[in-house]
């Protein structure tokens, strides 16, 4: 499993679908998520801190979860099938860890709201993974810049 975090939320151009970007947490790779409008809006509402007046479908989850004395650990994005991407919520609690089935979009807006890590199976960043043009051009400028500046010198002794 791979540490990712959320990127950025957005709406799909082409089609006005909302859009989460997952990004991993020590390289370029981008994961893009197309979900709902309500659980965009969920998303949105947990990262910016919004509280609602009354709970919303994933305080109250989460409250259900704290009232079973649980916590949620993490937040997995397990694979993606046909476009279709599948995730699972890790509970855990005194008799151990507990893991259930979720969409996405759902945990990542509990995932949000308890604080929790979030991680992406390898398999699912190396299928819908990209980096992005803009970062992937300024890579391969540092890189043409450092080829053209290195000497034999900077990589330490040839003798």
């Amino acid at each position: 499993m791979v540490p990712i975090h959320i990127h950025s939320l957005g709406l799909d151009e082409a089609n006005r679908q909302p859009v989460v970007l997952l990004r991993e947490d020590d390289g370029l790779r981008v994961v893009p998520i197309w979900i709902g409008h309500p659980e965009a809006m969920a998303i949105m509402l947990a990262v910016q801190g919004v509280e609602a007046p009354r709970p919303l479908t994933h305080d109250l989850l989460l409250s259900v979860v704290t009232a079973t004395d649980r916590v949620v650990e993490r937040v997995e994005i397990t694979r993606v099938e046909g476009g279709t991407f599948f995730a699972s919520i890790v509970l855990r609690g005194e008799g151990g860890t507990v893991t259930v089935d979720s969409r996405p979009s759902d945990a990542l807006a509990l995932a949000v709201r308890a604080g929790c890590p979030i991680f992406a199976d390898e398999a699912v960043l190396a299928e819908a993974g990209g980096v992005p043009e803009q970062e992937a051009e300024e890579e391969v400028a540092e890189f043409r810049d450092f080829l053209e500046h290195v000497t034999p010198e900077d990589f330490g002794s040839t003798s």
